[in-house]
C-alpha cells in the first residue's frame, strides 16, 4: 500500500485560528512511529497543474487562489488568510489524491493523509477548502480513459456541496453523502444520495444507514471508489455533533473498505475533517484509518 504526505507543506494562520492545521504532520509522524508501510512507501506527490485542477475548476478561479487575488469575501467565505504558502500546499493537496487515485488502480487501496476538501465549488471555495481534491482527481483519471464510473462515499460529518456542485449533471461520478443534517453548510447542494442524520446519532443507527447508502452507492458499479474517511463524527468533535465512539468508526471503516473489496473496487482514502478537543484523539482516530486500510490492502 502507497502512502501520500504533504504535511512539509506548512502555510502561516493567526494565532488561535480554529483549523487544526498540526494534525497532518502528527498523523505522518504517527504513521512512520507505527511502521504501518516502508519508508519507500510514504510519497511525496506532485503538484497538481493548471490543466488538472481546470477539469473540475473553472480557470479565473484557479488563477485567483494561485495568484493571490481572492477578494477578503472570498477568503472570508474559505476561512483561511489567503498566502502563497497557502497556494502551493493546496495543489500538493490535489496531488496526494491524484497519487493515491493512481495507486489505488495498482493496489486496490491508495491513501492520502490529508484530502477530502469537499466544499470546494467549481468556482469558489469554502470550508477551508479551496480546490477539490475528489472532484479533480476523479476527472484526471477520467481524461486518461483510465475510468469511466467514479463512486463518492463521504462520510465527512458535513455535507459534501462542494462534489455535488462538480458532479451536478455529470452521470459518471455518483456522489453519496452521510452527514448530520443540521450541521454546515447550512444551505446544501443535493448530490446523487444524500443521508442527512439528527443531532446525536450513535453507532448503530449511522452504520445501518451508512449500510444502505453503499448497496445504492456501489450498484453504480464504480471503476474506483473515493472514501472521504472523516474524524469529525466522532462524539468529542468540536464541530461535529454526532455521537459516534472510535470504534464506531473503525466500523464505518471495515464497512466501507470491504463493501468496496468483495466488489474488486479500487479505493481512494482521504482523511477529510477532523476537529477534535484533543487534537491527539483525532490523530487517533485517522491512525486507525490507515492502520485498516494496510489491513484490507494485505493479501
Amino acid at each position: 500500500m502507497r502512502i501520500f504526505r504533504y504535511d512539509q507543506y506548512t502555510y502561516p494562520l493567526p494565532e488561535r485560528h480554529r483549523f487544526p492545521a498540526g494534525k497532518y504532520e502528527l498523523l505522518r509522524q504517527a504513521v512512520e512511529a507505527a511502521g504501518i508501510v516502508p519508508p519507500q512507501n510514504l510519497i511525496h506527490p506532485l503538484p497538481a497543474t493548471f490543466e488538472q485542477l481546470a477539469l473540475a475548476h473553472d480557470p479565473d478561479y484557479i488563477e485567483r487562489v494561485i495568484r493571490g487575488t481572492l477578494s477578503a469575501a472570498e477568503q472570508r467565505q474559505i476561512g483561511l488568510p489567503w498566502s502563497p504558502e497557502l497556494a502551493q500546499r493546496v495543489q500538493y493537496s490535489v496531488g496526494a489524491t491524484i497519487g493515491a487515485s493512481r495507486a489505488a488502480l495498482k493496489d486496490g487501496i491508495g491513501v492520502s493523509l490529508g484530502g477530502g476538501t469537499h466544499h470546494a465549488r467549481r468556482a469558489e471555495g469554502q470550508g477551508y477548502c479551496l480546490f477539490n481534491d475528489t472532484a479533480v482527481a476523479a476527472r484526471v483519471l477520467q481524461s486518461e480513459g483510465l475510468v469511466r464510473q467514479v463512486a463518492v462515499i463521504d462520510c465527512d460529518v458535513h455535507q459534501g456541496n462542494g462534489t455535488a456542485d462538480i458532479a451536478n449533471g455529470d452521470d459518471t461520478i455518483f456522489t453519496f453523502s452521510i452527514h448530520g443534517e443540521s450541521n454546515f453548510p447550512f444551505r446544501k447542494i443535493p448530490g446523487d444520495l444524500d443521508i442527512g442524520l439528527p443531532d446525536g446519532t450513535g453507532d448503530a443507527d449511522y452504520l445501518a444507514a451508512l449500510q444502505g447508502g453503499l448497496e445504492t452507492t456501489l450498484a453504480t458499479q464504480p471503476d474506483i471508489a473515493y472514501f472521504l474517511a472523516g474524524a469529525d463524527v466522532h462524539v468529542n468533535d468540536r464541530l461535529g455533533k454526532l455521537a459516534l465512539s472510535s470504534a464506531g468508526i473503525a466500523a464505518r471503516d471495515r464497512l466501507v473498505l470491504q463493501s468496496c473489496r468483495v466488489r474488486g473496487i479500487p479505493v481512494v482514502v482521504t482523511m477529510a475533517g477532523g476537529y477534535g478537543r484533543d487534537i491527539h484523539e483525532t490523530v487517533a482516530i485517522q491512525l486507525q484509518t490507515v492502520q485498516l486500510c494496510h489491513l484490507e490492502a494485505t493479501p
